[in-house]
């Protein structure tokens, strides 16, 4: 299929993702990710008055998010930009990035903004009202960690839709603690020379705001949280479920950040990329669910679908990247499509860096863009799972505009 929707390259970027309690604990994650956009479109000599429409990815609720994207198009200086806040567990990123491409598809906007922020430290506890229960005492949420820790349609934990699916293909805990040790090999790539690759995108060292985003508080180097990873220490895990095969060590962790990326229509994106020769354009998308309590099976379907709107085969794919909250999802896509497991997530990938949930899918699908044009071009897929046992998937292509 043939979107109308062009990312400009290097119109994009991240902020390291830090982890769970770590230095962005106490950024209001809305104004977090606009003060980095203000700082990033200026970087970049975009104005905000080119953008007529914005999407906001946003999971976890914080203080006045009911006003969502108009609010944060007014605190980067676009007031004139109007949208919606999308939530779709961990696919929202991707799902954020569909919403814009169809608003310029549609002939109904010329360039957005597409941003996602999350802050899982110090998430909201919720209380809900029952007026008609027993003494009138309502129900109360802990957002974040209940969610966690429980689908309310099956009654499981996400560790568990993990288990279910290494069940199902007979995976073991050493061929998953395999695919972490290669994903801490392929992470290494982006550190290399003083984190060549990040810096393509992020603005490194990152200045850490204080809460009143007046001073810097910290700096950090890069993602907080990643923790150097041994076969002899994996070994001594045990998993999390009793006689499971899940280990702490095969799965991601919880963390905080943002990212955002721009798109347009061809001749804006020609107008805004940092190199216009070079075009980054969107092939194809795909949704799917999967059978209840398999979440790491949802990315096959999805990424069936999307490469069936591209009009391509994985034989056409040059590089893939994945959310992969556990190692089981990559074994279950690799198996499934044919593909080899050791190959994918060059630079970088949830399992290692972590998950903030709504931002996570962004970063996936700005680091497959550089990863292309590190190779000279090609074809690539983004894809990744999230809670309900959805799936969405992107493909995309680097190519030379002429």
């Amino acid at each position: 299929m043939n979107y109308l929707a062009e990312i400009p390259y290097g119109t994009y970027w991240s902020t390291p993702f830090a982890k769970w309690q770590g230095s962005l604990a106490h950024l209001h994650s809305v104004e977090f990710a606009a003060a980095v956009a203000r700082d990033e479109l200026a970087r970049r000599e975009i104005s905000p008055e080119v953008f007529d429409y914005g999407v906001l990815g946003l999971t976890v609720p914080q203080k006045g998010s009911f006003y969502g994207l108009p609010w944060f198009a007014g605190l980067i200086g676009a007031p004139q930009v109007g949208g919606p806040t999308v939530s779709q567990a961990c696919a929202t990123g991707v799902r954020s990035l569909f919403t814009g491409a169809q608003e310029i598809g549609a002939g109904l906007a010329t360039c957005a903004l597409v941003a996602a922020c999350d802050r899982t430290s110090n998430g909201p506890h919720i209380y809900y009202p029952a007026p008609f229960a027993p003494g009138g005492t309502g129900a109360a949420e802990n957002w974040v960690l209940d969610n966690f820790g429980c689908d309310p349609l099956g009654g499981h934990a996400m560790v568990a839709t993990a288990e279910n699916v290494a069940r199902r293909y007979g995976l073991t805990t050493e061929e998953q603690h395999e695919i972490v040790l290669r994903r801490q090999e392929q992470y290494g790539m982006a550190l290399a020379d003083d984190r060549a690759f990040q810096r393509r995108y992020m603005s490194l060292p990152f200045s850490v705001p204080d809460q009143g985003f007046r001073k810097e508080k910290a700096k950090l180097e890069g993602d907080e949280g990643v923790y150097p990873t041994t076969a002899e220490g994996l070994a001594r895990l045990k998993p999390v479920i009793e006689n499971g095969t899940v280990t702490y060590g095969g799965q991601t962790h919880p963390a905080d950040g943002n990212a955002a990326l721009v798109l347009a229509t061809s001749d804006r994106a020609r107008e805004l990329s940092r190199e216009p020769g070079i075009a980054v354009r969107l092939l194809g998308f795909g949704l799917a669910r999967t059978d209840l309590a398999h979440m790491p099976m949802a990315p096959v379907p999805a990424t069936r679908v999307a490469l069936e709107n591209a009009g391509l085969s994985v034989d056409d794919i040059d590089a893939i990247k994945t959310h992969n909250p556990f190692a089981v999802n990559d074994l279950v896509l690799a198996r499934d499509l044919g593909v080899d497991a050791t190959s994918m997530n060059n630079y970088g990938c949830s399992l290692i860096w972590g998950h903030p949930q709504g931002p996570t899918g962004l970063r996936g699908v700005i680091e497959l863009i550089e990863e292309l044009a590190l190779r000279g071009g090609g074809r690539g897929l983004f894809t990744g799972c999230a809670a309900g046992d959805t799936a969405m998937s992107v493909v995309i292509e680097v190519t030379d505009r002429g």
